[in-house]
Parts: structure tokens; C-alpha cells; sequence
């Protein structure tokens, strides 16, 4: 019997290699696997030797390589062979296995694998995690433990029903070592999970630090998968190039190397790109197909039919499908001015037909009876095309698609996207306001809408209005109505259930077109509303908002800035919520234990005039949580301010109005969080306090001083604005406050000295935007912000003193996206603007006014100049046309030099339009241009050649002095949604000058001077035409 117990065990002496090479002590411990279960694997792992006393039978059983080496079918010599080929297999953690002949094997491997496979051999639980799955893969496919390896395979093919990385906790590193183990051992699965999994999960992919270490195989495999998943193929593009500038020896000029990074750039579709994503691109010498993407989709802006569409081949018909797959949540199409309602559908519908000839011929036969239905019906029957149904998809952007028809979208957004919450739109004018209540019963899962469009320059209060021609809609009366004739009646008011939308955010930004009866409609059938975008919606009225308001209980963020808010909203937001049968309260003065106010968290009423100071004591002292509020431009004073009791406030505006310091440092003691803070144009800012009406903050006598200390106390500015009273010694006053700033706006009325300007980079590292205004700055200030912020991305410079040139812009500046300069560089000329275009290359916003030397002559650059831009932009075979690049105007130095720009404005820039507007229209995905005073060159027709070649342009001003024929012609409505032109008056001045010294002569000189601008702004429903004094 005991003979019978010694056969049944056998000792397995484990040894790590490492204990090995490294000469690590060989202390010992001796282990069972009866006691498996209650293994201390920390004190055992730190043994060099452990001896394990093992069942014999039990590792027949489980293991195929202890079956057979106990089983004599597997020798000593056997062994000793695997042990000395399976190393280059398997790699370093291999080692040999010989049974001695006193029933012991020895076993040199990762000692703290073999535990836990011996472990689970018998019977333990084992958890397989990205950080083991090699090790115990290797180690169970060497010692044949079926059950392991099969474990290990379930795993691993888990990734394909994951819902995401974080569902695993598998980081991009682990992935790659996964996917490298599985090329390297010829396990074909592997890969193909890996990268299954990598292609649904490429958005993380993406974020991840470890992308640029994907093994090219990986990438190429990933970007071919039939399940990539991207927002958009923005996104793609962006990864690709970030993964071609970290591995530069795939685009170097030599053999494979470069067909490599050409295959890299294959797998966009150059079709489905926003052209200012490609546009902005051609300077950059990795993307390669920068200029075949930007003809491609001109070609398609062009030629939008569904022929052209539908006659394209295979290959290019697929390039067309936006990618769509069951895993995708996001898809973001914005900027693409080539989107129509063809290219949508076609990216719904199976993909057989694409490949079909006849299922082809049906697709446009469907196309062509889509397109002669009425405009209001774009009904998708079943029987017309079968729609594919995605619904992970949770959010659709389609802003700046000009080209798509909306209300035809929203048809095939219900029947692909049933799960959709988000729809952005922005700057889609022509969408009426009647298709809100289509989308609301289409998509009745939509919890988010953005419908803004440009804001008008044409805002009642803020300018002197000549005479307008635009069309009046039907509003409420605007007088005063008694609460007790607007209660809430749900009968009275509501649609049917079913109409009744889950829209909780809502923004109408810059819609003219929104009327109080959109308002009302809106109050019906949105009564879960919790935000509302109405910011420069001129044509509701107060009592339109305030009856929104009173319907709308769950409001938490109103931003309403220059519209006619006033008093009648305030009241609706200060009365009480009536429950059913009881009529509100309306007595101002008095705190109401539930109403709409209490519960605020933004609030954005800058700019509207009828607020008085009464309505805004009210409303400020009954607002407990608010943690955004803008009052820019209103009658606030002290009095109000301090009756302010939210101690939860970020962001505060109070730009242009009467408060005092001392008000101010009142607020901000009680908000210590506070993040934003905009006190530009306060002349009163550093007086005591202000002469508002009511009772006055007696109690409080905070100086300027005091008022910095405040912010330093406790607050982390990330924004600040301010002006009048602001210098040296406020700077140095705020200190730990403003040492996260990331914007910073001074205005007229600070002074900062030459130090106060020179210590501003180290006080603020992390500043991204730098705006001043009256400001003495010089070349050693210029220089200093620009090599010390390296994080810059605005510039703004306007009617700045002192003495600054072409030295100021001299360093690189990668990260700059915007640049303003107003009458600071009248000594610009070509030869600078070409060293601006070489040190900000990645530009999208320019603003010059008053270079007055800029002109469209041809100017000769020396060979120096050619062959630093040639060395900067690091590709040689750009050598004919930089040589024509430097030997051009102004216009053609910008449009080359920054191809991508989205926004010029040239204002008094000596002669750039003197012989016509060409070059700029290179800048293809420009969205708004400004030309004034640049030379009488433009043609009558040029507002319509700009939005014919420039398909995204959607803002054009323009100053009649400038005009050949005089005048402009206005096209039809195209993409454009404002037009402005200025015109001017002559006014004589006289002036005397010496001629030899003998006698003065006066002269009368001609003077053009600003009379008056013509504003046409396009809205849904028509054409305004309005004439203003000021110069907008």
C-alpha cells in the first residue's frame, strides 16, 4: 500500500532561470499541492528552489508533456533535445526538464508562471490578464495543459464581444505585445483578434501615448478592417499622419520605405475629408494627397448630382460610404461642404449594392424619385431602399454640410440611428424652424440639438439702424401681461404624449428666424428643457421668453445675450412655480421658496438693455447654484451685485458696466472656485463703490488692492479679462492666482510697464491666448512671449505703442492658430509676411489692418531666403514651385503660405486688391473674408466668384471704395449667410505745405470717411436688408 503512494507522487524541483544567471542564492522550500488552494505565493516566490510534492496521476492527466515523460514516451535525451530547440520558440523563459531516477523532474522556467499552472492543474482558479496571457500561453501550449491554452483562447477571443478597453483593462501596450507574440509564433488567431479588437477600439487607440509603437503590419491590418470604427475620417487622417511622424523612416525617399507610407496614406478616404482638414494639410510634406483630396471634393461641391455619384467606379463609390459600423457611437461629418443627401443614403444601404450593376441601377433610379418629391416630404419607404440600422450611434454632426438638406437627413437619421441623442448642426441656415418639431417626433430619443448659425451684426441695441427691409413675423403683444392670465394650463397647452420630446439642451444661437411662436412650441413639446441656447435671436420678444420660462420649470442654464430679455422673464424666472390650481407669486422683494431661479446654473443675459437694476437685485438674490453668469453691458451696479448669494460661481462677466472693486471683491471672497473672471471696460472698477439706486454696500470698502488679494487667496483664474485701473503692481498682486491662466485679455484703460509685460510669460507659463489692447510693447517683449509660451495659440495685438519690427516674429510659433494685428506693423511689407508665413505655419484665423506697405507687385527674394522655407518644410522636390512662391504679391504669399485659413481680414493694407482678388481664392476652405480699403481693384461679380470657388465661405465684407465698377452685385443665396459693405463720403481737408521755403500754398486733400454699411443677412425664411451708421 505505501508502495502504491510513492508511485502515485512525484517531486518537482522548479528553479527560475534568472536564479540562475544572476547567482541568486539557492534556498529551498518544500510545498504540496494538497495544500494548493492555500498557497502563500509571495513567500514562495521568494525561495530560489522550490520543491513540489505533485500527484503523479493528476499530471498525466492534465499535462500531454508530463504524460509523456512519465509515461516513457518521452526520454531524458528527448527532453534535453526540446529544452535546446523550444528557447528560440518561445524565448528566454524556456528551460529543460529531466526526471532524475528518484521519481523527480526538474523544471527551469518562470518560477511564478509554473505555480500558478500547477495551481490550476489542480483545480485552483486562475485569472488570465493582459499582463499574463503570454506567459501562461507559452506555458501552457509547452507543457500541454489543454485546459489552460483553451482558457487562455476564451480570453483572448472575449476581446471581440468587449464593449471597450476599459471593460478589459487592457492597455495598447499589452495589446501590441499580444499581437507580436502571435506573428512570431505563427498563431494566425491572435493577430486577428488583436487587431478586430484594435479596429473597433481606434479612437482610444488613437489617444493613447503607445500609438506611434504599432507595428506596421498591426496598423495596416487595422485600417483595412471591415469593423473600423472612427468618429470621422478627420480622425483616421490625424492618426495616421501622428503615426507617420513618429516612424520617419517609412517616408524617406528610398525603395519600399516610402511605398510603405504611401500605403499608410491609401486607407483614407481623401472624399469624406473636411476641406480645411485638407486644405490646411498641403504644407504638410508627410500627407501626400493633400491637393488630391481638395480637387476631389471641389469636384463633388461641383458636380453634386446623383449620375455623377452613381457612375463613379467601384472603388470610388465605396470611398464615398461614410464608415459606419455596429460599434460605432460617434459620426462626425462636419465641414464637408461635399455631403449631400446622395452621399448619406449611400452610406446606409448594404453594400451589395455597390457591387451589384442592377442593385446599382436601383440606387439611382431611388436617388432620382427622392429628388422630385416635395421638399417637404422626404418619406423613405420600405419598399424604395433597404436603410441599415446602427444603433449604437448616439451622436450625428453635420455642421457646416452646407449642401445637405436637413429635414431629408432627419428621415434617415430615424430609421439608422434609433438610439440617437445628439444632433449638432450648426451654421445650416436654410433648416426652418418648423423642422424642430419633425426631428422631436422622428428621433424621439434626442436629448441635445445645436442649431446656431452666424450671429448678426445687426443688433438693435448696439447700433444705429437707417432704415431695414426686413420682413416682420407675427409676435405676442409686448406689453406687460398680469401673471394670474398665463397659468400654466397642461390642457390647454400640450400635445399628445407621444409628441412630447426628451430634449433637455437646445441651442438656437444667432437664429433670426426664431419667432415667440417657436418659442411656444418649443414650451410644448419640451417640457423636460433644462438648457437653452437663444443668445442674438432679435426677433422674440420679452413676453415670448418669459412664457418659455414660466412653461419650462426644469431650466438650469438660460443664455439669452443681446435679445430683448427684460423684465417680464426675470419676473417668470423670480415667481414662485405654481402647483397645480395655484396662481404664481409676483411680488419682487420677496424670496420665493421654488422657482426657476433657484435652481440656475448659467445664466448669460449680456447685453440686454431691458434689464433694469431692480429686476437684476431680484433675480441675483434669489440665485443659489449658479455657476456661470453674464451680465457684460447691462445697468448692473453695486447694489445688485452684492445681493449676489451663489457660492458656487466659475465664471463671471461683468465687462462695461458701473460695478466698483469693492463690489467685486465681495463676490469673489464668496466663490472661491472661481475660474473666469471678465471685468474689461469697468471704469468704476477701482472706486469704492458705485451710485446705484437702493440700499448701498455700506459695509464693504474694498480697494483695488484688497480686490487682488481676494483672487490670490483661494482662486485659480484660467481666464481673466479686465482693464481700467490694471499695471504693474495688480500683476504682482494676484499672484498664485493667475499661475494656471490660459487666457488673458488687457484693455484699454491698463497699463502695464515694460517689466509688468516682460514678467508676464513666467508669472503665466501656461497662456494660450494673449490679447492687449493699448499696450506698449517692444521687440524684447514680442520675443520674449513668443519663446517662452510655447502653448500660444491666439495673438492679438491692437493699437499697441512703442517700437516693435519684423524682429517680433521671428521665432517659430507651431501652436499659433489665430493672429490679429491692428495698426502695430504699419512697416510690414511682402518680405515680412513671408517670414510670418515660414514661423506660423499652422495659421488658420489672420487679421491685418494698417500695413500699408503690403502690395501686390512682384518682389525678387534672395536664394537664402528660398533655401530656408526649402530646409523648414524638409521636402526638396518643392524646389520649382517655392522658386514661383517667392516671386509673388501679398495675396499669393498668403494663400500659399497658409492655404488652410478659415478667416482673412485685410483693412487698409496699402495695394493687395489693386489689380483684383485672385490668389485668395486658393484658400478654398475659407468661411470669412474681409477686404476694406486695399486698393480700387474688385470686380462687381466678386461676391459670387468667392462662393462659387470657396464653397464654405459663408461671411463677405467688402468696403465700395475698393470696387472697379463702384458697386457690387449680390448673388443669389449660395453658402453665404452675411454680406456687409461699407460705404464711404468724401470730406475735403486742407492743408498747407512750403514749397523752397518762399510762401505756403494751401492744398485741399480728398479723404474718404466712413457714411454708413449695407448688412444682407439670410435666414431661413428670407433676405434682410438693413442699412447702419457704424462700421460693422
Amino acid at each position: 500500500m505505501e508502495s502504491n503512494l510513492e508511485d502515485d507522487v512525484i517531486f518537482l524541483v522548479c528553479t527560475n532561470p534568472n536564479s540562475i544567471e544572476e547567482s541568486i542564492p539557492k534556498d529551498e522550500i518544500c510545498i504540496s499541492t494538497a495544500e494548493s488552494p492555500s498557497w502563500d505565493l509571495p513567500t514562495i516566490l521568494s525561495h530560489g528552489i522550490v520543491n513540489v510534492q505533485s500527484n503523479r496521476n493528476r499530471l498525466i492527466q492534465h499535462s500531454s508533456y508530463f504524460r509523456s515523460l512519465i509515461c516513457g514516451n518521452f526520454s531524458v535525451k528527448q527532453a534535453v533535445l526540446t529544452a535546446d530547440i523550444l528557447p528560440t520558440l518561445f524565448g528566454s523563459m524556456v528551460g529543460y526538464h529531466i526526471e532524475s531516477c528518484h521519481g523527480s523532474i526538474s523544471i527551469l522556467w518562470n518560477l511564478e508562471v509554473f505555480i500558478n499552472i500547477l495551481r490550476f492543474i489542480y483545480g485552483c482558479s486562475l485569472d488570465v490578464t493582459p499582463q499574463n496571457f503570454i506567459l501562461l500561453y507559452e506555458g501552457a501550449l509547452f507543457f500541454g495543459v489543454d485546459a489552460l491554452l483553451l482558457k487562455c483562447k476564451i480570453w483572448l477571443s472575449e476581446l471581440d464581444s468587449s464593449k471597450g478597453p476599459l471593460s478589459l483593462h487592457i492597455q495598447l501596450d499589452d495589446l501590441i505585445h499580444i499581437w507580436n507574440f502571435g506573428e512570431e509564433n505563427g498563431n494566425d488567431f491572435i493577430p486577428e483578434i488583436c487587431t478586430g479588437y484594435l479596429a473597433r477600439n481606434f479612437m482610444w487607440a488613437m489617444s493613447c501615448n503607445s500609438f506611434p509603437n504599432l507595428p506596421f503590419g498591426m496598423l495596416i491590418a487595422c485600417t483595412r478592417h471591415p469593423e473600423l470604427t472612427v468618429d470621422s475620417e478627420k480622425h483616421l487622417s490625424d492618426a495616421l499622419l501622428v503615426w507617420l511622424a513618429a516612424n520617419t523612416e517609412l517616408s524617406e525617399c528610398s525603395s519600399c520605405l516610402e511605398d510603405r507610407c504611401i500605403d499608410v496614406l491609401k486607407q483614407i478616404r481623401i472624399k469624406l475629408l473636411p476641406l480645411w482638414f485638407s486644405a490646411g494639410k498641403k504644407r504638410c510634406y508627410i500627407f501626400k494627397l493633400a491637393d488630391e483630396s481638395i480637387n476631389a471634393i471641389l469636384s463633388l461641391v461641383k458636380h453634386p448630382s446623383t449620375s455623377s455619384v452613381i457612375d463613379s467606379g467601384d472603388k470610388d463609390l465605396s470611398q464615398l460610404r461614410i464608415r459606419l459600423t455596429k460599434y460605432t457611437k460617434k459620426v462626425d461629418i462636419s465641414g464637408c461642404p461635399q455631403i449631400t443627401f446622395e452621399i448619406l443614403l449611400l452610406s446606409l444601404i448594404p453594400c451589395s449594392y455597390i457591387v451589384d450593376s442592377e442593385l446599382r441601377k436601383s440606387i439611382e433610379q431611388s436617388l432620382i424619385n427622392l429628388k422630385h418629391l416635395n421638399q417637404n416630404q422626404y418619406a423613405i419607404s420600405a419598399g424604395l431602399l433597404p436603410i441599415l440600422n446602427f444603433e449604437a450611434v448616439q451622436e450625428v454632426d453635420i455642421s457646416k454640410c452646407s449642401r445637405l438638406h436637413l429635414e431629408a437627413a432627419i428621415e434617415c437619421f430615424c430609421k439608422s440611428f434609433p438610439a440617437l441623442r445628439i444632433l449638432r448642426a450648426s451654421y445650416l441656415s436654410n433648416f426652418k424652424m418648423s423642422g424642430l418639431r419633425q426631428l422631436v417626433v422622428k428621433c424621439s430619443l434626442l436629448s441635445e440639438v445645436d442649431f446656431t448659425v452666424d450671429v448678426s451684426p445687426v443688433i438693435p441695441l448696439q447700433v444705429s439702424i437707417i432704415s431695414s427691409s426686413q420682413n416682420i413675423t407675427p409676435k405676442i403683444p409686448t406689453k406687460f401681461v398680469e401673471w394670474e392670465n398665463y397659468i400654466l394650463d397642461t390642457i390647454s397647452f400640450s400635445l399628445s404624449r407621444s409628441l412630447l420630446s426628451n430634449i433637455t439642451k437646445l441651442t438656437l444661437e444667432g437664429r433670426t428666424d426664431v419667432s415667440d411662436s417657436d418659442l411656444r412650441d418649443i414650451s410644448e413639446f419640451c417640457p423636460s428643457l433644462c438648457h437653452l441656447n437663444l443668445k442674438a435671436c432679435t426677433s422674440v420678444t420679452d413676453t415670448g421668453m418669459s412664457i418659455l420660462i414660466r412653461r419650462c420649470i426644469k431650466l438650469q442654464s438660460i443664455l439669452v445675450c443681446d435679445t430683448s430679455f427684460g423684465r417680464n422673464s426675470i419676473l417668470a424666472l423670480c415667481c414662485s412655480i405654481p402647483d397645480s390650481g395655484n396662481s404664481a407669486a409676483v411680488d419682487f422683494g420677496k424670496k420665493q421658496q421654488n422657482s426657476v431661479a433657484l435652481n440656475l446654473q448659467t445664466l448669460h443675459m449680456g447685453g440686454c438693455k431691458g434689464v433694469d437694476e431692480t429686476s437684476l437685485l431680484e433675480v441675483l438674490s434669489q440665485v443659489q447654484t449658479l455657476r456661470s453668469l453674464c451680465l457684460r453691458e447691462t445697468h448692473l451696479v453695486d447694489n445688485a451685485l452684492c445681493s449676489f448669494s451663489s457660492s458656487s460661481l466659475e465664471m463671471l462677466v461683468v465687462d462695461n458696466t458701473m460695478v466698483s472693486g469693492s463690489a467685486l471683491a465681495y463676490v469673489v471672497r464668496g466663490n472661491p472656485g472661481l475660474k473666469c473672471l471678465k471685468a474689461r471696460g469697468c471704469k468704476n472698477l477701482f472706486q469704492k463703490e458705485s451710485t446705484g439706486k437702493g440700499k448701498e454696500c455700506s459695509s464693504l470698502s474694498h480697494s483695488c488692492r484688497e480686490l487682488f488679494l481676494e483672487l490670490s487667496k483661494a482662486c485659480k483664474l484660467e481666464e481673466f479679462s479686465i482693464g481700467w485701473g490694471f499695471s504693474h503692481f495688480s500683476l504682482e498682486a494676484l499672484g498664485p492666482a493667475i499661475t494656471s491662466l490660459k487666457k488673458i485679455k488687457v484693455g484699454l484703460g491698463a497699463s502695464l510697464s515694460h517689466d509688468a509685460l516682460t514678467l508676464l510669460p513666467k508669472t503665466c507659463p501656461f497662456l494660450e491666448s494673449v490679447v492687449l489692447y493699448f499696450q506698449v510693447i517692444t521687440d524684447c517683449i514680442m520675443t520674449n512671449i513668443m519663446r517662452s509660451l510655447r502653448n500660444l495659440q491666439v495673438l492679438v495685438l491692437c493699437y499697441c505703442l512703442g517700437d516693435i519690427s519684423s524682429l517680433s516674429f521671428k521665432l517659430s510659433m507651431p501652436n499659433l492658430k489665430r493672429l490679429r494685428l491692428v495698426r502695430v506693423t504699419p512697416w510690414m511689407t511682402n518680405d515680412d509676411l513671408v517670414i510670418l508665413t515660414q514661423n506660423c505655419v499652422n495659421l488658420v484665423e489672420l487679421s491685418l489692418l494698417g500695413c500699408r506697405l503690403l502690395n501686390s507687385v512682384p518682389l525678387c527674394y534672395s536664394y537664402r531666403t528660398i533655401k530656408v522655407t526649402l530646409n523648414y518644410w524638409g521636402n526638396t522636390n518643392i524646389l520649382k514651385s517655392s522658386l514661383y512662391f517667392f516671386f509673388v504679391d501679398s495675396q499669393r504669399i498668403i494663400s500659399h503660405g497658409w492655404p488652410g485659413l478659415t478667416s482673412i481680414h485685410l483693412e487698409d493694407c496699402g495695394e493687395v486688391t489693386a489689380d483684383g482678388v485672385a490668389s485668395l481664392f486658393d484658400c478654398k476652405a475659407l468661411e470669412d473674408l474681409l477686404l476694406r480699403h486695399n486698393g480700387r481693384g474688385i470686380q462687381k461679380n466678386f461676391i459670387l466668384d468667392a462662393a462659387s470657388k470657396m464653397p464654405m465661405l459663408r461671411k463677405v465684407s467688402l468696403d465700395f471704395c475698393d470696387a472697379v465698377e463702384g458697386y457690387f452685385n449680390l448673388p443669389n443665396r449660395c453658402s453665404l449667410s452675411i454680406v456687409k459693405m461699407a460705404r464711404c463720403k468724401i470730406r475735403k481737408c486742407a492743408v498747407e505745405i512750403q514749397i523752397l521755403g518762399a510762401f505756403r500754398r494751401p492744398v485741399h486733400e480728398e479723404k474718404p470717411v466712413h457714411k454708413e454699411t449695407l448688412v444682407f443677412v439670410w435666414s431661413s425664411k428670407n433676405l434682410t436688408r438693413t442699412v447702419v451708421k457704424e462700421r460693422i
